[in-house]
């Protein structure tokens, strides 16, 4: 029996193997039309970077077909990796199967090709793409794999009747390069990222000629995009010096992480290429730099028939324009109250890095408290829609463009879930975000975990095991800052050249 059988046999069974079987051979027929000389097999870890193999075809594709019937292995410690990829476990420690079950002496585990994932990567000559999911020889799961989380926590909200929707509004920098710093001497663990230069000086919002000195980036950008068959609405650019941000359509929440993953990394390979730097780190170590925020736009759909779940025919009778109710649904509302419940607990899923603290201070429409306004980029939850209108919706700006999407939109319906089953009830929308600070958002990293330890939501939803690596991960990063002689030059190596 194959991995993929077995894999079937643990999960959604023959069905859906005779579907895959059939989405097999297609691929296989489009390698073969198109002449393609590797496919990358990809799986996305902790901090949303694509690791994984580039398996060299044969004219009848054999390896490609072999893996998607007995996947690939990968070593396990891939799944333990801190920012620098350091392994944040002592896996030939006898203790430490009990802690991660299933992962000892860097065993291998599996990579099991998802046949409707198949991209042709616009970039790289007759190179095609696949995005794996992980599992044991067995064909079970691995638990601590974050895409897994995010299924989870939706199939939570799929028994309830619900689908999540979201949208993208993405913020990230890109630098022409000056220096490469790949000279032998400049290898490092991590290593200096590239010296850059500007390409618009910032501080003229939505400036056209601003956007015209960045033509030949924002080029590669949308033309990576769209070849991958991605959703991208709009380019723009933002307030800080070279910042822009990525504007997507809407997508179920699965295919909308899937898709922010591809977009981050793939725009990364193409520019590089060119001779540009991407930077999804919230606030690069340079002068000058603003922060960059990515606002997760969504909404609840009833899966019996698709309509908008947060949508309210018309406002509650009574109801003042701050009440949640006055714009949402009782769904809707419970939702938001859900978020502003859980506001510290998801911070660190939401905004998973040292950098990402500096941005909640009051000021660039960036959150510092836990607040909800109606149409008010200074509230954390931005409220957008009216009585009637399909596609009114929640903006959460509490995240960063490093998070992990799968863990930042599960952190989402863990916090809303919630919500609904105790029935919160919102307070009123404020009309004064920065002057007001019912419950303030974490003002650090390590505060940040700290709350994501004691939010019992959060932590049911992630699951034991997931938890204990997301916070031994992130510890062990907080503590080699800690030591750093030089912090500054520790965040410029440890984000900027990665990220």
């Amino acid at each position: 029996m194959t991995l993929a059988e077995r894999a079937a046999l643990a999960g959604a069974g023959g069905e859906a193997g005779a579907a895959r079987a059939a989405a097999v051979e297609a691929v296989l027929a489009r390698v073969r039309e198109a002449g393609l000389t590797q496919v990358r097999i990809a799986w996305g870890d902790l901090h949303g970077t694509f690791r994984g193999k580039t398996l060299v075809l044969d004219a009848d594709a054999s390896a490609l077909r072999a893996a998607f019937a007995e996947g690939i292995g990968f070593v396990s410690t891939i799944l333990l990796k801190d920012t620098s990829d350091r392994t944040a476990f002592k896996v030939f420690d006898p203790s430490a199967p009990a802690a991660l079950p299933g992962l000892r002496g860097a065993n291998n585990l599996l990579l099991l090709p998802d046949p409707a994932s198949f991209v042709m990567l616009p970039w790289a000559e007759r190179t095609g793409w696949l995005r794996a999911d992980t599992f044991f020889a067995d064909g079970t799961e691995v638990s601590i794999d974050p895409r897994r989380a995010l299924q989870g926590a939706l199939a939570a909200l799929e028994r309830r009747g619900y689908g999540l929707v979201c949208g993208l509004e993405v913020e990230f920098h890109i630098y022409r390069i000056a220096d490469d710093a790949l000279a032998a001497a400049d290898a490092a663990w991590p290593a200096e990222p590239p010296a850059v230069r500007l390409l618009h000086p910032g501080y003229n919002l939505l400036a056209e000629n601003w956007a015209d000195l960045a033509h030949e980036a924002l080029a590669i950008v949308r033309d990576s995009a769209l070849g991958l068959g991605l959703p991208l609405r709009s380019l723009e650019i933002e307030l800080g010096p070279s910042q822009f941000e990525a504007v997507f359509g809407a997508a179920d929440a699965l295919t909308a992480a899937d898709q922010m993953l591809l977009f981050r990394n793939g725009v990364r390979q193409a520019l590089r290429r060119a001779g540009y730097h991407a930077s999804f780190v919230c606030r690069p170590p340079l002068p000058n730099a603003i922060a960059s925020g990515w606002h997760l736009h969504q909404s609840l759909v009833h899966l019996a028939d698709g309509r908008n779940a947060f949508t309210r025919a018309s406002a509650l009778p009574g109801a003042q324009r701050g009440e949640a109710q006055a714009v949402l649904s009782e769904t809707g509302a419970q939702w938001l109250a859900g978020l502003l419940a859980h506001a510290r607990g998801m911070a660190a899923l939401c905004a998973p890095t040292l950098p990402a603290y500096s941005r909640y201070q009051g000021s660039v429409m960036a959150p510092q408290a836990a607040l909800w306004g109606r149409d008010n980029r200074g509230a954390m939850l931005r409220v957008l829609g009216e009585p009637g209108d399909g596609a009114t919706r929640i903006e959460n700006r509490l995240g960063e463009p490093m998070a992990n999407p799968y863990l930042y939109m599960a952190a989402q319906v863990f916090a809303g879930l919630d919500g609904l089953t105790r029935r919160l009830e919102p307070p009123p929308a404020t009309e004064t975000p920065y002057a007001e600070a019912p419950v303030m958002l974490p003002t650090s990293l390590a505060e940040a975990l700290d709350a994501l330890a004691a939010d019992e939501a959060m932590q049911q939803g992630l699951g034991g095991p997931l938890a204990r690596v997301i916070e031994t991960v992130k510890q062990q990063e907080l503590a080699r800052h800690a030591a750093a002689e030089d912090r500054e030059a520790w965040l410029r190596r440890e984000y900027f050249g990665r990220y």
